[in-house]
């Protein structure tokens, strides 16, 4: 696989207090969540579903190209446009080889519980990165449903399912950690077993799950902070408009916080309650953020969100928040390093789990350009740089193939004194293809080069 880097270079334009602006009026890619929940549906459902919004990204493409590969009819995507003719919920066919989720945690996790439910042996593999990252929290749970599941050594991929003999055995699970993954793949799993199947969460997470089910007729009980499905039932097809992602969307938003005047319009984003960390972390260290144009489509909230640059303060982040913004912490470490005083972190533990573990990534790359950051067990201690008229360091970071982490560190070179290297960017695409295009649209300095 061919490798790159970003070149990503301070934007000064006619003097040093014009650094960092950002201004514009875009709309990001759709939701990756949403999108990748749209295919397995829409494939499972009796009837032909119109999608709108898709994520063109890699990782969404990988569950598309899996239902592909196991007998699903689906014409695009073209223009975000995807039409998939579904098989009913016992319709899928046994691929002839590993299903490649490249690098998507979400495909290989609610696919484990959707492909628990089926007639055929299936094995999933992914990309390096991928295939470090731990699956016992979905193997666990579904080994009490009786299914029967290999790991690699360690409880990694590639998971080999084996072919289910009966209806699975519903349960009731008490998640041991806020993980929207795990209880979706609990869910999922729930729909081919015998009776109700129900979890309760310790914190709130993204519920594009439960709310997508619902769109495609399938009826989801909720009862404070417990789910369940009954098993049986029957997706109907259904037309789905995705909303922009806010995980993308994210990295604007920061951008647009780092300096005065700067001013983004960010269009159509959707701001699911359990996706608004990223709003109210913000906004508690003094971003100026507006909300406009709020509609839900399809059972989704969706607005505007204009933000002005400003100073940005540093806070005690809100654990209640942590589940609610854990995909946009690594931008929000950068929203720290150039806050005033001190931000601190804990509860966070899981993002020692992602595609890298970015609590001490996103410290390593800090500490590269000079920023004062202590890494903690659940999270981390950042000194910001004590407002606009401070820059950090340039210099050379590593992302580790991590692309949020890629795209946290093409941020911070708003507030750089000199370029910032930025190595290992090859999986930015699987989250936010035009990443590059509409950043330098809005006043970024970015090259991708070859490694």
């Amino acid at each position: 696989m061919s490798q790159y880097n970003f070149i990503a270079k301070p934007t000064i334009d006619g003097a040093p207090a014009e650094q960092g602006i950002v201004r514009g009026d875009i709309r990001v890619p759709g939701d990756k969540s949403i999108s990748h929940r749209s295919i397995m549906f829409g494939a499972l459902a009796e009837g032909t579903s119109h999608v709108s919004g898709f994520l063109e990204g890699q990782d969404a493409l990988a569950t598309l190209n899996a239902f592909r590969t196991m007998g699903v009819a689906i014409e695009g995507p073209q223009d975000g446009k995807v039409t998939i003719h579904g098989v009913g919920m016992h319709g899928l066919t046994a691929p002839s080889a590993a299903l490649d989720m490249g690098n998507s945690g979400t495909s290989i996790r609610l696919l484990s519980g959707l492909l628990a439910g089926q007639g055929f042996d299936v094995e999933m593999i992914g990309d390096e990165s991928l295939s470090k990252r731990p699956m016992k929290r979905v193997t666990d749970p579904l080994a009490l449903m009786n299914v029967d599941v290999d790991t690699a050594e360690g409880g990694t991929p590639p998971l080999k399912i084996k072919a289910s003999t009966a209806a699975l055995k519903a349960i009731h699970y008490d998640l041991p950690m806020a993980s929207a993954q795990v209880k979706s793949c609990v869910l999922l799993a729930g729909l081919y077993a015998d009776g109700k199947t129900s979890i309760t969460e310790p914190a709130p997470t993204r519920d594009h799950t439960e709310r997508m089910l619902e769109a495609f007729g399938y009826a989801v009980e909720v009862d404070g902070p417990t789910r369940a499905v009954v098993g049986g039932g029957k997706l109907q097809a259904a037309d789905i408009d995705i909303p922009s992602d806010i995980s993308s969307a994210a990295f604007f938003m920061v951008a647009a916080s780092l300096v005065k005047g700067s001013d983004i319009t960010l269009r159509h984003v959707g701001i699911n309650p359990t996706r608004i960390g990223i709003i109210n972390i913000l906004r508690d260290m003094g971003a100026n953020i507006t909300l406009l144009n709020e509609s839900k489509i399809g059972g989704e909230p969706v607005a505007d969100i204009r933000v002005q640059g400003g100073e940005l303060k540093g806070i005690k982040i809100n654990e209640k928040d942590v589940p609610l913004a854990i995909d946009e912490f690594p931008v929000l470490f950068i929203a720290a390093a150039a806050a005033s005083g001190e931000t601190v972190l804990t509860g966070a533990e899981e993002l020692r789990v992602k595609e890298s573990d970015r609590i001490q990534v996103m410290a390593d790359g800090l500490i590269a350009l000079g920023v004062d950051a202590h890494p903690t067990a659940d999270g981390i201690v950042i000194q910001g740089l004590g407002g606009t008229d401070k820059r950090i360091a340039g210099g050379e970071v590593e992302s580790h193939h991590d692309h949020r982490i890629s795209m946290s560190f093409a941020v911070a070179s708003l507030i750089a004194e000199a370029p910032i290297l930025i190595k290992g960017v090859d999986n930015v695409a699987t989250s936010f293809p035009n990443f590059l295009t509409l950043a330098n649209d809005v006043g970024f300095n970015l090259e991708m080069i070859d490694a």
